[in-house]
């Protein structure tokens, strides 16, 4: 199984691109990245892995930080509790991993397999199931592929651990570890159901560390010509301006374990007539552009620093922040019509059909 190091100097980028895809969520990667700074300060170094070179009965982790975005600030994760939901796993199995992946690109979630991997000593698959961040279980691309949806092992920074062994469905997963992890503080690493390297080929969203990493240089490069990240970013991913304004107002809400709200941005400039409401559970989910609606999941909605280009996510979005509103093409899986039925505006209780701002004719 060829693999090749991720380089130091990848991380930074790799935090800007996952924060980026992370749609407002997935929770911000800067303490992760500082985790993986400190490791490779150490001497330890992560190898990553292309999926299609995954022997087909190689066996993979699935790992994820499972919260709510604004506890994630206060409640910090490190390797070593990354690393303890995966051995319970292996425990559970009673049999070894040979890589893991991260069950979203999104966030901070971006850096979870890294953190494995660099204590138990395998390499990361090139890969996620959502190539994005999304806020429950369902929402994944082995969800859309209607794979097992159990066993998942959960652990907490106390050392409290838990294993599910079996549920009804993807949904049934969903709730019951969402409760668990309410009960720890709404802050947990998870390893969910393993998958074979022949899964991962056939049903995850290839290559997406690799997308990270490369948004990641778009944003930094266009700082260093001083040109406009944003207009990078949009150029590099064939994403779209929706709104360059003014935040404010919010209104946000820690409940049942995620972060849920509602962002308001009034236009400057060319867009200064304009009113764009953005409504989050953890992740961006429906824009209003002057109360028609806009763009919806699964589009990816990002909220960027308009001098930066960094991502701002539900947790850290204030008034007066000087921001874009920008769409990126969602993975071709999720507007299939059995991805809708998982990611489309529906799934999230709207009562609207999906129609991307990529669609021939949109405006």
């Amino acid at each position: 199984m060829a693999t090749r190091p991720i380089l130091a100097e990848e991380l930074v980028p790799l935090a800007t691109g996952a924060w980026i895809l992370g749609a407002g969520g997935g929770g911000d990667p800067y303490h992760a990245l500082l985790n993986l700074q400190l490791l490779y300060g150490e001497g330890r170094v992560v190898h990553l892995v292309d999926p299609l070179d995954l022997d087909d009965d190689a066996l993979v982790a699935v790992v994820s930080t499972m919260g709510a975005p604004l506890v994630g600030e206060e409640r910090l994760t490190d390797p070593t509790m990354a690393a303890l939901a995966v051995r319970m796993m292996e425990e559970h199995l009673a049999r070894k991993f040979d890589a893991v992946m991260s069950l979203e690109i999104g966030g901070s979630n971006a850096f979870q397999p890294l953190m494995v991997a660099a204590e138990m000593g395998i390499p990361v698959v090139d890969a996620d199931t959502m190539g994005r961040a999304y806020p429950e279980a369902q929402h994944s691309s082995f969800a859309i592929g209607d794979l097992r949806p159990y066993p998942l092992t959960l652990a907490d920074v106390r050392g409290n651990a838990v294993v599910v062994s079996h549920v009804a469905s993807w949904k049934w997963m969903e709730r019951i570890s969402r409760k668990v992890c309410t009960e720890v503080g709404s802050i947990a690493a998870t390893a969910k159901a393993p998958r074979t390297g022949r899964e991962v080929k056939d049903w995850a969203i290839l290559h997406t560390v690799t997308r990270a990493i490369e948004l990641g240089h778009a944003v930094l490069d266009a700082r260093y010509r001083k040109a406009d990240p944003v207009a990078a970013v949009v150029e590099h991913a064939g994403g779209r301006l929706l709104l360059s304004g003014k935040v404010v107002d919010v209104a946000r809400r820690a409940t049942e374990g995620y972060l849920r709200g509602t962002a308001r941005l009034e236009g400057l400039g060319p867009d200064r007539k304009g009113t764009f409401r953005l409504d989050f559970q953890n992740e961006f989910t429906v824009g209003w552009l002057d109360d028609q609606p806009r763009v919806t999941v699964p589009d990816i909605i990002c909220v960027m620093d308009a001098l930066t280009g960094e991502a701002i996510g539900t947790e850290a979005l204030r008034y007066g922040q000087r921001a874009r509103v920008v769409a990126l093409p969602a993975p071709a899986l999720q507007t299939t019509p059995r991805g809708l039925e998982h990611v489309g505006p529906r799934a999230f209780g709207y009562d609207m059909d999906f129609r991307s701002v990529f669609a021939e004719g949109s405006a």
